[in-house]
């Protein structure tokens, strides 16, 4: 008996599910702390007379994104005295890592970065572990809002992940440069410091929308990695303080790594590290730099903020939302493979207007097929990385995974800057430059694409 196909309409269906507006308050409390550490902090340098270069090495603050899966097991185990208990586990250390980044907001309000740019540099820091993080944390928790055989909520999820975090960024963005203009424009010096106050004020507001996001009860997550815990305690024969820890570090660090190549067999596990590491570094280079680039060639902080951030913003809604039924019907790959042959298209479209100059029509082109790209690419990512997980390891292999990714999009995209530099400010032959990065991923998920083991494909 053959199965009728869903129609376009049946599948929208799966986002009027509230568990979606839930994972849609997460996302944006994922995507807040960006705003804060990339643009923000971007054009408050830029403002300030520091150079490209400088600017784009203190992106290298993002490279703890790569590694929060070292103690994605703590985040997992540890409970946070009276908030645990209060608010649940997973609540419990989101609400912990957005008092530490709204208390830095208020050193930073005190900071003039010409004269303590190590001091700026480091909350920023501190800002980035506690965003990092917070994010093992909410993906877990929105992975757990589905359940494990619901593969099409889990792309309907992800989409709305990806429309929560790109909510908090553009519309954070959006609010912080027009606070920022309007305090300039009142003769405030230190605008940008009186900004972070303000943006201060969003973080509590997403705190009391947290209260409503649900928390699964208990699982038996625990109780496998304590089993696991067990075994290993038996292979080294003994049972102290030495080789519990040796247990504790092996199956909650060692296990979720052991689990994902068991799973995928060597060469094809080394194969999806490899896609998930190259797959947006065009994209982190180009952003990294885009802020700059646009105040470069001419543009306003009001029309960055309209661009860039308010109309990028409903693009992206609008097409992270496609993306996922698009993911839904075609499946993660194909998906993968279309966002990618748009991500070296939208790219040229920005070396256009670095040639032509400064022109209102083409960066508003430029952006929107920008944003129509990355919803398409990420949607399809967040969903691809969370159909791998292995449940007893949510926490864990979500966050290696996703740190993986990270660590090409920050560590290589640090140098953006100084690519600028040493080509002389060519910013054309520099975007040109981002389209053909995105080549050797799309290699990378030609060879595996027939071997991954996954729901849908």
């Amino acid at each position: 008996m053959t199965q009728k196909k869903q129609s376009w309409l049946d599948t929208l269906i799966v986002y009027k599910d509230v568990r979606m507006l839930r994972i849609l308050l997460l996302g944006a409390i994922s995507g807040f702390p960006w705003v804060l550490i990339a643009s923000s902090l971007s054009l408050w340098l830029k403002e300030e007379g520091l150079s490209r270069s400088t600017i784009g090495w203190a992106g290298l603050i993002f490279g703890v994104y790569a590694f929060n899966y070292l103690w994605a097991p703590i985040v997992d185990r540890i409970q946070i005295p009276f908030l645990t208990k209060k608010l649940g586990h997973r609540r419990g250390w989101i609400v912990l890592m957005q008092i530490i980044i709204l208390l830095s907001l208020l050193i930073w309000s005190f900071i003039n970065p010409t004269q303590n740019l190590a001091l700026l540099i480091t909350v920023g820091l501190i800002i980035a572990i506690a965003s990092a993080t917070q994010d093992i944390t909410v993906d877990a928790l929105r992975i757990e809002q589905i359940n494990e055989n619901e593969g099409k909520s889990m792309a309907a999820g992800a989409a709305m992940a990806v429309v929560g975090w790109w909510t908090g960024y553009k519309l954070g963005g959006v609010i912080s440069l027009f606070v920022a203009e309007f305090f300039e424009n009142m003769g405030i010096t230190e605008y940008w410091q009186t900004t972070f106050l303000v943006l201060g004020l969003i973080i509590i507001l997403m705190n009391i929308g947290l209260m409503f996001v649900h928390e699964p009860t208990e699982t038996d997550r625990q109780k496998k990695q304590r089993e696991t815990d067990r075994i290993i305690q038996g292979k080294l024969g003994s049972n102290n303080i030495l080789s519990n820890f040796i247990a504790y570090i092996s199956g909650t660090i060692g296990g979720p790594i052991i689990s994902f190549f068991k799973k995928n067999g060597f060469s094809i596990a080394l194969g999806i590290l490899g896609f998930v590491f190259l797959f947006k570094i065009g994209e982190a280079f180009l952003g990294r730099m885009s802020i700059v680039f646009y105040k470069e060639i001419g543009f306003s902080k009001g029309q960055i903020a309209i661009y860039s951030k308010g109309l990028g913003w409903i693009t992206t809604v609008v097409f992270t939302l496609l993306g996922g039924i698009m993911a839904m019907r075609a499946g993660t790959i194909k998906t993968m493979f279309f966002a990618g042959g748009l991500m070296a298209l939208t790219n040229l479209l920005f070396a256009f207007l670095a040639w032509t100059g400064k022109s209102e029509l083409l960066f508003a082109v430029a952006v929107i097929a920008d944003d129509i790209t990355a919803a398409f690419a990420t949607v399809a990512f967040v969903a691809f990385i969370s159909l791998l997980v292995d449940r007893a390891y949510t926490a864990t292999q979500y966050a290696l995974l996703a740190s993986i990714g990270t660590a090409g999009r920050t560590t290589l995209a640090s140098s953006s800057g100084a690519l600028v530099d040493w080509l002389n400010g060519d910013w054309g032959t520099f975007f040109v430059l981002t389209t053909m990065m995105v080549i050797p991923s799309l290699i990378c998920l030609w060879l595996i694409k027939n071997k991954i083991k996954i729901g849908a494909k």
